[in-house]
């Protein structure tokens, strides 16, 4: 069998070019839409990411604001640039780069962005609006999975979906997004018994756990669509350094039916979506003003 390898990368830059023309119209009723991110410390990997969503804002004509405060900031003070962010009109999405110190409460700070302009999806009432079939942004990694899924001709009506982690960001909301397709969906996590047993079983797999290769050919069903959201830096051996996703992608080559790499699967479709929300979060405001 020939695996079928998805291209995140190639999808994201079509859905890049598709916003130039909404951002175009927003620019006819002189609106501009904008993104905030704010990023709490120094954390080289979160650094690597604010980067390239800025650039990303750039390159599709969204401004974006970038605020970077000290490890040392306290939560009030990060509350007090959240209420700003809110206030200001020419801001229409806020993204609080996560994790956060362990002194900042990240439940407190995600409550306190707007809900109008939580482009993450990450905010109880957008949890909720998503959780009822109502979404208004979905948080952009599951998001991004389901335009691979489609982009690849997957149906998921009446089939066995397995997703692998259960975290707020991804997990959880990748099960909602599944079901409301009508696929029968197992969530999986660092508990479940015979994890092999139960992927096996599967029609799809969406891997979101953040543990290098740990699902390997033998785990997996013959034809299955794999789709692998981890993103790894292999600790050790010839591999030293690079990157790697949950999935053995070398060892699934042959068995599964259709898969996405690391890097070019997810990641650029995280990007992506976040840049579409940004833009849905513009329209919705004009339509109000």
């Amino acid at each position: 069998m020939e695996t079928r390898i998805i291209d995140g990368a190639a999808l994201a830059r079509s859905i890049r070019t598709d916003l130039t023309a909404r951002v175009a119209a927003l620019a006819a009723k002189n609106a501009r839409p904008g993104l905030a991110v704010v990023l709490v410390g120094d954390d080289p990997a979160s650094q690597v990411y604010v980067r390239n969503k800025s650039r990303a804002c750039n390159e599709a004509g969204i401004a974006s604001f970038q605020h970077t405060l000290a490890a040392s900031t306290s939560q009030q003070e990060l509350l007090a640039l959240v209420g700003k962010l809110n206030a200001d009109p020419a801001v229409h999405g806020i993204l609080v780069q996560l994790p956060v110190p362990k002194h900042i409460s990240a439940d407190a700070i995600i409550r306190a962005i707007a809900p109008e302009k939580d482009v993450d999806g990450f905010h109880p009432e957008n949890v909720g609006l998503l959780a009822t079939g109502n979404a208004r942004f979905v948080p952009c990694t599951p998001a991004g999975v389901m335009r691979l899924l489609a982009h690849a001709g997957v149906d998921l009506a009446g089939r066995h979906a397995v997703v692998v982690g259960r975290s707020n960001i991804v997990g959880k909301p990748m099960a909602l997004l599944l079901l409301e397709k009508h696929a029968t969906v197992t969530i999986c996590h660092s508990r479940t018994p015979d994890l092999g047993a139960v992927i096996r079983q599967a029609d799809v797999v969406v891997a979101a756990v953040g543990k290098a290769r740990m699902i390997t050919a033998d785990m997996v069903k013959s034809g299955a669509a794999v789709i692998d959201v981890g993103i790894n830096r292999i600790p050790d051996g010839p591999d030293a350094g690079k990157l790697c996703g949950d999935v053995d992608f070398a060892g699934l080559l042959g068995r599964a039916g259709c898969m996405t790499p690391v890097p070019g699967g997810v990641g650029p479709m995280t990007i992506a979506l976040l840049l579409e929300n940004t833009v849905l979060a513009a329209e919705l405001a004009t339509l109000k003003s």
